[in-house]
């Protein structure tokens, strides 16, 4: 199989049967990567699940993004292939500008469009044979659990979501880990990146942060989580921003001045499920969402897990209750 986006982002090449995922290949499970466009034109790429006894019946379908920073080798296509294993067609995508997926610049992200590729990857789910289209859930773990719920909010297509280990990321870049940064502080970190764009005009492109998640020493426990997934063998991907790179410098304008939980109220009467450590730095993320959502909606927190085991621990991770929750939500 190749795929070839020269214009927009990678060449792509991948034989047929290769895999490159950091998680073992199910045997209960087809496989094959895809590739659609958002509505922005910019093509994503995509891994595909399907259970090998689907037969010729349409099933509940369920697409997954994140976690923030990574790719779909790592953790969501690990929550793909198992929900696969239970019965549901799953889709596993790189947001735009990131992974294989297309878009210019590169290691950018932003509130609308990676709302937008969640909606993206409904479109494609929804035309599948396979697929009955008014049982389609969405899964966003960490970073892409809030931009899951934006998603949510707007596209009414979407009948369930499920947040794990949930980030708000436009709340994290604006206000700072427990809302402690000041309007003094959050002006002049606007007036630096204001200043930046000037740089990157200059150069005429966009220029990167220093290298993520490379421990010098002192880091709080969160961070050493982060490298202990990203850098070794448990979860790096050549691919993946966090294991190999960093964002753009400028990346946190948008999200600074555009709140995507604004309209969490609105996924009501559809289901949310939020799932979080109990130990996880970021608790406090699905907990003030979880109180600013209408009903229906469930707060699930995993005893002594922190916020990376719900990365890839599968004996930490409550599949079985996320997969009671779809089959029960996508009737």
């Amino acid at each position: 199989m190749s795929l070839v986006f020269a214009a927009e982002g990678p060449v792509i090449a991948q034989t047929e049967g290769e895999w490159d995922k950091i998680f073992p290949k199910s045997a209960k499970v087809d496989h094959k990567k895809v590739s659609f466009k958002n509505r922005y034109g910019i093509a994503l790429v995509a891994d595909l699940y399907l259970p090998k006894d689907h037969r010729e019946q349409r099933l509940a379908a369920i697409a997954v993004g994140g976690p923030f920073g990574a790719v779909k080798e790592q953790s969501s296509g690990l929550y793909a292939q198992t929900m696969a294993e239970r019965g549901f067609v799953t889709l596993a995508f790189d947001p735009s500008y990131t992974g294989e997926s297309g878009g210019q610049p590169r290691h950018v992200a932003s509130p609308d469009i990676n709302t937008e590729d969640f909606s993206a990857a409904v479109d494609f789910l929804g035309l599948q044979p396979e697929v009955d289209r008014e049982r389609i859930g969405i899964i966003g773990i960490c970073g892409w659990g809030g931009m899951a719920l934006n998603a949510a909010a707007v596209d009414k297509r979407i009948k369930a979501v499920v947040t794990s280990t949930m980030y708000d990321m436009s709340r994290v870049m604006s206000r700072g880990y427990n809302d402690r940064v000041t309007l003094e502080e959050r002006t002049k970190t606007l007036e630096q990146l204001s200043q930046q764009r000037w740089k990157d005009a200059e150069k005429g492109e966009p220029e990167l942060g220093p290298l993520f998640n490379v421990l010098k020493g002192g880091e709080p426990q969160f961070m050493v989580d982060y490298a202990d997934y990203y850098k070794t063998p448990r979860g790096f991907h050549p691919r993946a921003i966090n294991s190999n790179s960093s964002w753009t410098i400028t990346n946190p304008l948008s999200f600074m001045n555009m709140p995507i939980l604004t309209y969490i109220k609105e996924i009501s009467p559809r289901p949310i499920l939020f799932v979080h450590g109990e130990k996880a730095h970021s608790r406090y993320f699905s907990e003030t969402a979880y109180e600013a959502a209408a009903k229906p909606k469930e707060l699930l927190i995993v005893k002594e897990a922190n916020h990376v085991d719900l990365y890839d621990q599968v004996k930490v991770i409550p599949f079985d209750r996320i997969g009671e929750f779809f089959t029960a939500n996508l009737k």
